[in-house]
């Protein structure tokens, strides 16, 4: 399989697994043969690209880090949570109890794929941004506090932050949180309460460890000094506060918003490693160098020489020079072979998504 933009799907191609919809039901299944209709319906529930099969990618498979049934299990138990506390309900003891069950499952297959590198196309195919960036921090983070030496116990509590740290902006009126433009210097004032407030909220009695409201509360500190909501730095700032901040930083910056478009894995790779010691704890951005594929696997690319392939493996000591498989060479189809770009430094990645 390889990741082909919505923007450069054409009818006749072939899906290469199943796709999924907010909700966790199948909208195409894999093999579908693409038309124009299918094309259509792709582009308007707003996926960023899907995976085709064909003959220069069969055999290239791709391991998600958690399988679709817990991913969209979690999203439909944090949805609830949101449009519950939105709507001034009360939240039954029971609701965080499921939500902590969906954690430990997390957990659980991170544990089991604790030796796999991160394939972040595989986190973000939907632009229900809000319910979809909760579950995909709080996967990052837990990845990143598994790296850590993190026991499981932590890791739970470290998720169930992760999963809830936005949970203060229900709080935050609406036209404020949706506004496509800059904010003004009261509206961001306004925003910035958000952390304050999520972690206020979850000391009303639901059972959510101190550790846990803790990283909501200080997961926009900065490592340097001079974030908010208490300005602290450095180990000032909780060990869960520190994960999610980055991974909150890393999904954000990879998601298409309404007011700009997705930055590539490997900008925002390039982004972390340049604010280590002034946005992210040096040590933490080591880690998330190893853990985080800066391309994906099944990434098209193009390099600095013109040539033109796929990336088929990654290698934590050198995430920036994967093993690809070129296909085309100044525009015209090739027999594919293999490069491992950690034995060629003269070439680089230039074009990421090429189809």
């Amino acid at each position: 399989m390889r990741f082909v933009p919505t923007f450069c799907l054409r009818a006749g191609m072939i899906l290469g697994d199943n796709l999924y919809g907010g909700s966790g039901e199948l909208v195409l299944a894999a093999e579908t043969v693409l038309n124009s209709d299918y094309i259509h319906g792709i582009e308007k529930l707003n996926y960023n690209g899907i995976y085709v099969d064909d003959d220069i990618s069969r055999d290239i498979h791709i391991v998600n880090i958690i399988n679709e049934r817990v991913r969209a299990q979690t999203l439909k138990g944090i949805k609830d949570v949101f449009i519950i506390t939105e709507n001034n309900n009360a939240l039954s003891k029971q609701k965080f109890n499921d939500m902590q069950h969906q954690i430990e499952f997390i957990v659980d297959e991170i544990l089991r794929n604790k030796n796999m590198m991160v394939n972040m196309v595989d986190l973000k195919v939907f632009d229900d941004y809000t319910y979809f960036h909760s579950v995909n921090v709080a996967v990052l983070s837990i990845v990143l506090g598994s790296a850590m030496g993190l026991g499981k116990s932590e890791l739970c509590n470290l998720g169930f932050g992760a999963l809830l740290h936005d949970i203060g902006k229900v709080f935050i009126k609406k036209d404020i949180l949706n506004k496509n433009g800059a904010l003004t210097d009261e509206e961001f004032e306004e925003m910035k309460r958000h952390s304050i407030l999520g972690c206020d909220y979850l000391k009303k009695g639901f059972g959510v460890l101190k550790a846990s409201q803790v990283g909501i509360l200080d997961h926009h500190e900065k490592y340097g000094g001079g974030g908010y909501p208490n300005g602290i730095k450095g180990d000032e700032i909780s060990q869960f506060g520190k994960i999610i901040a980055l991974a909150d930083v890393y999904d954000a910056l990879t998601s298409d918003r309404p007011y700009r478009k997705a930055v590539s894995p490997s900008e925002v790779m390039e982004y972390v490693m340049g604010s280590a010691a002034t946005l992210f704890d040096p040590e933490l951005v080591k880690i998330f160098m190893r853990k985080i594929a800066p391309y994906p696997i099944g990434t098209c690319v193009r390099l600095s020489n013109g040539l033109e392939a796929i990336v088929i493996e990654n290698f934590e000591d050198y995430c920036l020079r994967p093993k690809i498989r070129v296909y085309r060479e100044g525009g015209q189809e090739v027999t594919p072979y293999l490069i491992s770009l950690a034995d060629h430094n003269s070439l680089n990645i230039t074009v990421i998504d090429v189809a």
